[in-house]
C-alpha cells in the first residue's frame, strides 16, 4: 500500500501528515511555542482518527532531516526513529528544502528557491528546477545586494519558505516571485510524492547512523562578498 507517515519539525510549524503512494490521506499541524515536543505525538494519533487507520498499517515513516531548528530537528527524527525502529519499517530522510519547493507548482523552464530563515540576514537555501531537480547545494547565505542574481537571470523564480519575507526585502526584480502563503511551504503534505519515490526505490536510510542536517555545524556561512570563500 506504501502509507507513509510524514513528520515536519524543521521549522516553527509542527506538522505531520498521513499518505498512501504519495496522495494524501490526512494532516495536523500546529504552529505555536514548545509544540514540537508536547504536541508531535498528539498530531500523530490525530492523523491516524482521520485516517481511520493505526500504526500497524504504516509501511514507512518519512521525517524532514533539515536544514532547519536544531531543537526541531532532534525532536522530529529522536520521534521518527523510534516509530521505524518499534514497527520494523523503514525511514525515509526528506531534504526539508526540497520539500518546500515542492509546495510550489511551476512551469517548464521555471525554478523554485527554498529559503528558510537562520536569523540576522542569513538564510539556508536551495535552488530547483521545475521537475523539482538540484539545482544548487544546501548552503548558507547572507543577504545582499547580488544574490540570487545567476537564477533571476535564467527565468522566472519563486521564493518559498519562512525566508522569503527577508529575500523580498532584498531582491527588486521582475523574474522574482512570493507566493502569498509561505506557509504552506512548511507543511509535512508537501513530504508524500518524494517520500513514495524514495520508497519505490527502497532508498531507506540506516537507523543507527542517520542523523539531522544542522547544516550550520558543519558549513559555513557563505557571502558573495566573501574574499575567503572560493565561488
Amino acid at each position: 500500500m506504501a502509507r507513509i507517515l510524514s513528520i515536519e519539525t524543521s521549522t516553527s510549524i509542527c506538522s505531520v501528515a498521513l499518505h498512501e503512494r504519495g496522495a494524501l490521506l490526512a494532516l495536523a499541524e500546529i504552529k505555536e511555542p514548545g509544540a514540537h515536543a508536547e504536541k508531535l505525538l498528539l498530531l500523530v494519533d490525530e492523523v491516524f482518527e482521520k485516517a481511520g487507520l493505526s500504526f500497524a498499517d504504516l509501511d514507512a515513516v518519512a521525517v524532514s532531516q533539515g536544514p532547519g531548528s536544531y531543537t526541531g530537528l532532534r525532536i522530529g527524527v529522536s520521534t521518527a526513529k523510534g516509530i521505524a525502529f518499534g514497527l520494523d519499517i523503514p525511514l525515509i530522510g526528506i531534504n526539508t528544502l526540497q520539500a518546500m519547493a515542492a509546495s510550489q507548482a511551476v512551469e517548464r523552464g521555471e525554478y523554485v528557491v527554498a529559503v528558510l530563515d537562520a536569523r540576522r540576514k542569513e538564510v539556508y537555501t536551495q535552488t530547483f528546477g521545475d521537475t523539482l531537480e538540484e539545482i544548487t547545494s544546501i548552503e548558507s547565505l547572507i543577504l545582499e545586494e547580488g544574490v540570487f542574481a545567476s537564477v533571476l537571470e535564467k527565468g522566472k523564480v519563486y521564493f518559498v519558505g519562512d525566508g522569503a519575507e527577508k529575500v523580498k526585502e532584498e531582491i527588486q526584480h521582475s523574474n522574482a516571485f512570493f507566493p502569498m502563503n509561505w506557509e504552506q511551504s512548511l507543511s509535512a503534505k508537501n513530504m508524500g510524492q518524494l517520500a513514495f519515490e524514495k520508497f519505490a526505490r527502497q532508498a531507506w536510510e540506516d537507523l543507527a547512523y542517520f542523523v539531522p542536517n544542522y547544516l550550520k555545524e558543519f558549513k559555513a556561512l557563505q557571502s558573495s562578498k566573501n574574499p575567503f570563500v572560493k565561488s
